[in-house]
């Protein structure tokens, strides 16, 4: 696994971000050099897919890692540090590529006995970029000539799960995560005599306020959404009243249900507000990922999988969905599967996005085993 460990760290050298990652798909595929593998390359992004065909007739096993990094500056203090000023792979995107090249190799080695095929996807643009939407209009579940009957991934995580314990959860795991703008057009003018202005800035607060507290207020734990804005705009000196503010948010769901009703609450929110202050307010929302849904079926044999081959306390089931999104979403919403996440740090230790961040690769082995086993397990099933 040394040689995991190594290209992990050179790719965590030199992150790259969004859906064009030439270098990250170089190395993959010198990775990959020599195996019984069919390997193509995406048009529309970085993307590296290779098929490996078993020597007995079977069904096919999808696998998905991603390899797109943050645009972060890094300052976890790590040797291996980003030598690209703000990208950073702060969210295990380099422990995921190492992974699923180590399974590759490990399939490899017992082709003959595998009684089926799998294929093996390495993504860019994940963070923000519908990478997989673009892989999957390439045709990546019907590389292997037939759709697969499962599809498994894994995901590092820091701050959340206890170091090396490997967590699932049937049904929603991961929400929808969809963005929104509010644009609080007002009148502006001199600071020293509001009365003769529109002032966008309490209402843009009023507004800020009044989604949170519907957010907090309106939806309960059996099916939640986390509302939150992330930037506020406007203005350019301390005596001047702007003529507009622009808010940014996010918000994060677990059904097509509560993201319906998150968008038209703050619609009706925003513009109801700045009405009420004679101000006009336009919302803008773009749907994002879907939430990420696992099969039952898929969790319970990786519940078994990680017990029989890393042991009993090796698995825990999370007791609710995280309100992080992830495009794998787009494959579990056409092939039952399983999103397998791990502590890969210590359960107080900065979470994922934080430039911080540090992933521990000495799991890179426990990771492939279970991808490998898991894989082994499902073809044999059929």
């Amino acid at each position: 696994m040394h040689a995991l460990r190594q290209l992990r760290r050179a790719i965590h050298r030199e992150p790259e971000i969004g859906l064009a990652l030439p270098k990250t798909q170089r190395r993959v595929t010198a990775a990959l050099a020599g195996l019984p593998l069919e390997i193509r390359h995406g048009r529309a992004l970085s993307s590296v897919v290779a098929v490996l065909r078993g020597g007995r007739p079977g069904p096919v096993v999808l696998l998905r890692a991603d390899m797109d990094a943050l645009a972060l500056t890094e300052e976890s203090g790590e040797p291996f540090a980003s030598e690209v000023p703000g990208a950073m792979h702060a969210c295990g995107h380099d422990l995921h590529t190492a992974i699923l090249v180590g399974v590759a190799r490990e399939l490899a080695a017992t082709r003959d006995s595998l009684p089926g095929s799998v294929v093996l996807a390495w993504q860019p643009g994940e963070e923000g970029h519908d990478g997989m939407a673009l892989m999957l209009a390439e045709g990546l579940l019907e590389a292997a000539g037939e759709i697969p009957v499962a599809s498994y991934g894994v995901h590092a995580l820091s701050g959340t799960l206890l170091h090396g314990v490997f967590g699932g959860r049937a049904g929603a795991s991961h929400a929808a995560a969809a963005e929104f703008t509010v644009h609080v057009q007002g009148a502006g003018g001199h600071g020293g005599f509001p009365h003769q202005t529109r002032d966008p800035i309490p209402v843009a607060a009023e507004i800020i306020t009044a989604v949170e507290v519907f957010a907090a207020r309106r939806f309960g734990p059996a099916d939640p959404a986390v509302v939150s804005f992330g930037s506020v705009h406007g203005g350019q000196a301390h005596n001047v009243i702007p003529d507009e503010i622009l808010l940014t948010g996010t918000a994060r769901t677990f059904s097509p249900a509560a993201e319906r009703l998150v968008a038209d609450g703050v619609h009706r929110i925003a513009t109801g507000v700045a009405e009420a202050h004679g101000l006009r307010a336009e919302v803008v929302w773009k749907q994002g990922y879907p939430p990420v849904v696992n099969d039952a079926q898929e969790v319970a044999l990786l519940e078994q999988v990680v017990r029989e081959t890393l042991g009993p306390g090796r698995y825990a089931t999370l007791p609710h969905p995280l309100p992080a999104g992830d495009d794998y979403a787009h494959v579990l919403a056409a092939v039952p599967g399983a999103f397998a996440l791990f502590g890969a740090d210590g359960d107080a230790a900065p979470g994922n996005h934080s430039p911080r961040a540090r992933f521990d690769d000495g799991l890179i082995e426990d990771a492939v085993a279970v991808l490998a086993q898991i894989t082994r397990r499902r073809l044999d099933a059929c």
